[in-house]
C-alpha cells in the first residue's frame, strides 16, 4: 500500500524538479552606455564578467552588430545574452531569406526584443539582461533600451545598471545633439571612468562601437588611464563618525 501511494508523489516530485529554471544570474556584465552623436550612434561597455562577486573574466564582448543597421549592447547574465544573439541570428537569416531588398532596421529589432523580453517575463523565466539597441537606417538615428521585464523607451542617451545612476547625470549635463565623434568618445570614456571608480563590477578594459549610415565599427579592447591618488580613495573613513 505504501509503495502504491508513494509512486504518484514521487512522479510529481520528479516532474517538478525536471521543470526548474535558472532564476538567478551567474556570470554577469555591468553597465552599458549609448549616445547619439552627429553622424550616428556610439555604445560603450567594459569587458568584465563577474562570477558572483568575483571578477573572473576580463575579455567578455558585450557589444555585437545585428544585421546591417543595428548595434546591441547588453548588461546582465552573459549566457542569456548569448541566447538573445541566437534569436537575433535566426531573425536576421529569416529576413534575408525573403531577398526583397529590405532589411530590418533598429526600430524593428528593438520592438522584437521588447516582445521577447516581455514574453519570457510572463513565463516566469526571464532573460536577465538590460539591452541597449542603437542604429541608423535611411539617415534616421535610433537609440532604445529594453529591460528584463520588457520595459522599453527611446532617448538621446541611455545607460544600464549603475550607469543609470552615475553616468546619466553626466550625460544630461554634457551631451548635445551635434556632439562630434571625438567628443562623444571622450564623454563615454569619462562616464566609464566614473563607473570604474564607483562600481566594483567594472574594469578599465573596454570597447566602444559606432554605427553610421556607412556601417559598423567595434574598437579593439583598450584600457582607460586611471588615477587612484584622490584623498577619498586613500583614506575613505576620514571624517566618518561612529564607533568603528
Amino acid at each position: 500500500m505504501n509503495s502504491i501511494d508513494s509512486t504518484p508523489a514521487k512522479q510529481g516530485l520528479a516532474s517538478i524538479e525536471g521543470s526548474e529554471r535558472t532564476l538567478y544570474p551567474y556570470v554577469t556584465g555591468t553597465s552599458v552606455i549609448g549616445i547619439k552623436y552627429k553622424d550616428g550612434i556610439l555604445i560603450a561597455a567594459d569587458m568584465g564578467g563577474s562570477y558572483g562577486s568575483t571578477l573572473r573574466y576580463k575579455s567578455v564582448e558585450r557589444i555585437k552588430p545585428i544585421g546591417k543597421h543595428s548595434l546591441l549592447g547588453a548588461s546582465g547574465e552573459i549566457s542569456d545574452f548569448q541566447e538573445i544573439l541566437k534569436y537575433l541570428d535566426e531573425l536576421i537569416v529569416y529576413d534575408n531569406m525573403w531577398d526583397d531588398g529590405n532589411s530590418l532596421g533598429p526600430k524593428e529589432v528593438h520592438n522584437y526584443l521588447t516582445r521577447v523580453m516581455y514574453n519570457r517575463r510572463n513565463k516566469f523565466n526571464p532573460l536577465w539582461n538590460s539591452l541597449v539597441l542603437g542604429g541608423v537606417k535611411k539617415g534616421q538615428k535610433y537609440l532604445g533600451m529594453v529591460s528584463m521585464i520588457g520595459v522599453h523607451f527611446e532617448d538621446n542617451h541611455i545607460a544600464t545598471g549603475f550607469g543609470n545612476h552615475l553616468a546619466r547625470p553626466i550625460l544630461r549635463e554634457e551631451w548635445h545633439e551635434n556632439i562630434s565623434f571625438e567628443d562623444g568618445v571622450k564623454l563615454l570614456e569619462k562616464c566609464m571612468r566614473v563607473l570604474l571608480y564607483r562600481d566594483r563590477s567594472a574594469i578599465n578594459k573596454l570597447q566602444i562601437a559606432k554605427i553610421t549610415e556607412s556601417g559598423v565599427f567595434v574598437s579593439q579592447p583598450y584600457a582607460l588611464k586611471t588615477f587612484w591618488g584622490y584623498s577619498a580613495f586613500e583614506n575613505p573613513t576620514k571624517g566618518a563618525e561612529g564607533s568603528w
